[in-house]
């Protein structure tokens, strides 16, 4: 009997303790936020990453009632940005908004990559991901993928498409095209979407997979054509732009996940609330139609579900990135 008592008695003093320490957390996330939330984007203003960080942003501050700064430290395909709020505080007013390249990608294609992902952040919530078109200039003999695929199939000379950087999804999603189709691809890396884009629509390049968000402007505007796009069904912004599947080849399919990180020591309440309030946001009526009509497909996920992604995408794209031999260091 005073075996069982002394049990009883550890027990409810290890509670009390587990109780106690959970506390100040507790009491830390009935107050917060109580300033301003740092938001930190990998690319530059008008970008499709930014555009997503904005519109949810600003929801975001309306119903914290603190204003959500965003801050673009565009630079390396992302990398700058995470490394920036990995090596920040772990306080819940330093976040992410983080994309697959700097995350699911770059681990695999950079050895000496200064930060780990997996281990230095927490998934706080997944907002969106993003389709790809590939994209040719206005004046490309290319009217369709099969043109592209049939004129260029075992030639030896292969064709240049642009990429937003080495490492991010554009680059691996033309490795991907070409090794599908049996065409020869040279990636060219250009330092910023703007130059990508503008290397599209001079023709210097042949095309580039582009995030729909960031090239159905160009498309509408007669500044490119589009060839497919990656989706599973056809974008409500481009109608009339096949998906690969019915332009035939239905194993070409990736898209690119957006969503917030913190660093991996922020209290586990604070990520809870955050979640909340970033679900919330990005399944409002009027940021979702925003984002919709930015190209953006929403979701919204707990914690647990962005996590779970975060782990698959490194699996799915480590694959990619290992099958075509690419090491950026």
């Amino acid at each position: 009997m005073n075996r069982t008592f002394f049990q009883q008695g550890r027990r409810l003093v290890l509670a009390t303790f587990s109780t106690l320490a959970l506390l100040p957390f507790a009491a830390e996330s009935q107050t917060f936020p109580d300033k301003p939330i740092r938001l930190t984007v990998g690319f530059p203003a008008g970008s499709g990453p930014d555009v997503l960080a904005r519109v949810v942003g600003q929801r975001l501050s309306e119903l914290v009632k603190q204003p959500v700064v965003i801050d673009n430290k565009p630079g390396a395909g992302g990398q700058i940005a995470t490394l920036t709020v990995a090596r920040g505080p772990a306080d819940g007013y330093n976040l992410l908004l983080a994309e697959a390249g700097s995350v699911s990608i770059a681990p695999a294609a950079f050895s000496k990559l200064p930060y780990d992902a997996a281990k230095e952040f927490v998934g706080v919530a997944e907002l969106a991901y993003a389709d790809f078109v590939l994209a040719v200039p206005a004046n490309s003999p290319y009217r369709t993928l099969d043109d592209m695929v049939k004129a260029n199939k075992g030639k030896a000379d292969p064709l240049n498409f642009a990429t937003f950087g080495a490492g991010t999804p554009g680059h691996f999603g033309a490795a991907e095209f070409g090794d599908q189709a049996g065409v020869k691809v040279e990636p060219v890396h250009f330092r910023s979407t703007g130059d990508a884009i503008t290397a599209i629509m001079s023709a210097q390049v042949s095309g580039a997979w582009i995030s729909t968000a960031v090239a159905h402007a160009q498309i509408k505007g007669g500044k490119m054509r589009a060839l497919a796009i990656t989706a599973t069904k056809r974008s409500p912004l481009l109608p009339e732009v096949p998906t690969t599947t019915e332009a035939g080849m239905p194993k070409l399919r990736f898209s690119a996940w957006l969503g917030v990180l913190a660093p991996s020591a922020t209290p586990a309440a604070l990520v809870d609330a955050l979640n909340k309030r970033l679900v919330e946001s990005v399944q409002s009526p009027e940021v979702t139609q925003k984002l919709v009509d930015a190209g953006f497909s929403v979701t919204g996920a707990s914690t647990v579900d962005t996590d779970r992604r975060l782990k698959a995408e490194a699996t799915r794209w480590g694959a990619i990135v290992k099958s075509t031999g690419f090491k950026g260091d």
